[in-house]
């Protein structure tokens, strides 16, 4: 029985007294990793039955917790977590750090408890057992309105000893991958541009007249993957080629994409979400429904499984369409997605009705890893302290950018023409 867990996770465990939560902790996770409520009890008290002690135990525990989470380490709460207001502080801990929240429920029938319970080397009372029997099925109906991502339940000794945790990595996680990568800016549907760009960067494209799906597909003599920040469609001229291109690309192994805030609202559409279907979005659904039967399924399947982000080369390289700050990275939650996607918006609207966008998180930014962006477009490449806007704006008659990862080199062509007229002059900060 495998119980996948993220890599990134607060794991909760949940179950009576005597229902062997400690003995598949230390046989499932390392000992750091374990952070057991009557440990803490006897750090602060020398008592690990003073129940007096428990406020300032888990005061403790819980900031153990907030620093392992603080620094990416799995951490695991081995208490009976059997009431909403003890289970609160540690779904807050979840939120603050952007991590999973992970529940192991141990459901054993009572007497098995009880039994377990008369082994121990310190017996808990039986009427304590009866009542965390009792609370337990209160707390396995509560858990998935908790925001408990996934609940695991172990509901007999034979389910607890088959039971093993796997752990597995976000899908932002890919350090293993070292490169050498090209990051190309956001292509907004200019194909011959994207054509143009590649083969200045040494790829080798092939024309493939016939086959399934038709069209160019494209490989590096040298081993290289491109990495597109996203907004791959809209505004330009031939979105539906452009995502043509880059999803053989990516089943060719050649390629990855990260998912840009143009991307996300033509999957809602795709997907039959409520959105405002625009005249850019209007043309990119257009010109889909002129491509091949299936080719909307193959699209929505695609982009519904790109990253908000994505970490490479051991954490040293950061890619997300709108940039993220360092405690955002390899991480994963709402806030997460929404920074990576639109970045940090301002209070006011601009001309257009849209918040105004604020970079001055790059300005702020010291973390190790180099951010590779994109989002708002500006005249040439903008670095600021370890972070790279590569946007140059070549819908809007600027050029189409890549920087060469690790090189830090900076490859460029320009645009055929002004194919969307911008509300406002390239480089100056402004709404979608």
């Amino acid at each position: 029985m495998r119980l996948e867990i993220p890599e990134l996770s607060l794991v909760v465990l949940v179950g009576a007294a005597g229902s062997g939560k400690s003995t598949f902790a230390a046989r499932q996770f390392r000992p750091s990793e374990v952070l057991e409520s009557d440990a803490f009890r006897a750090m602060v008290a020398d008592d690990p039955a003073d129940l007096l002690a428990s406020p300032d135990a888990f005061e403790v525990l819980h900031l153990v917790a907030a620093k392992r989470l603080a620094r990416g380490r799995l951490t695991v709460i081995d208490a009976t977590n059997l009431q909403p207001h003890a289970r609160r502080p540690l779904r807050e801990l979840a939120s603050r750090y952007h991590c999973a929240l992970v529940a192991i429920v141990f459901d054993l029938p009572e007497e098995v408890c009880q039994q377990w319970n008369r082994r121990r080397g310190r017996m808990v009372p039986r009427q304590a057992i009866h009542r965390h029997h009792q609370q337990l099925h209160h707390s396995l109906e509560r858990l998935p309105a908790e925001g408990f991502q996934a609940v695991h339940v172990l509901d007999s000794p034979e389910a607890i000893d088959q039971a093993v945790v796997e752990r597995r990595p976000l899908p932002v996680d890919r350090r293993e991958l070292r490169g050498p990568f090209d990051v190309v800016g956001d292509v907004h549907g200019c194909r011959e541009e994207l054509l143009a760009l590649l083969d200045r960067l040494g790829w080798r494209l092939d024309r493939r007249p016939d086959g399934e799906p038709p069209g160019w597909r494209a490989s590096h003599p040298q081993g290289r993957t491109a990495v597109f920040v996203g907004d791959l469609v809209d505004r330009g001229p031939d979105s539906a080629g452009v995502l043509r291109l880059v999803m053989r690309m990516a089943a060719d192994g050649a390629a990855l994409c990260v998912l840009g805030n143009h991307e996300r609202k033509l999957l809602r559409t795709l997907q039959g979400k409520r959105s405002r279907v625009g005249r850019n979005l209007g043309e990119t659904l257009r010109q889909l429904g002129g491509e091949p039967p299936g080719t909307s399924a193959r699209v929505t399947g695609f982009l519904d499984a790109l990253p908000d982000h994505l970490v490479l080369d051991r954490g040293r390289l950061v890619v997300a369409h709108a940039g993220l700050p360092e405690d955002l990275q390899g991480r994963q939650s709402e806030q997460v997605w929404r920074f990576a996607l639109f970045g940090r918006a301002g209070e006011d609207t601009g001309e257009d009705g849209q918040p105004e966008r604020r970079d001055d998180w790059a300005a702020e930014y010291r973390g190790r890893a180099l951010v590779v962006y994109g989002h708002t477009p500006v005249l040439e490449p903008r670095w600021v302290n370890r972070t790279i806007c590569v946007d140059t704006g070549c819908v809007f008659g600027g050029r189409l950018t890549a920087l060469r990862y690790p090189e830090r080199e900076l490859v460029s062509v320009p645009a055929e023409r002004v194919w969307y007229q911008p509300s406002r002059p390239l480089g100056t900060p402004a709404g979608d």
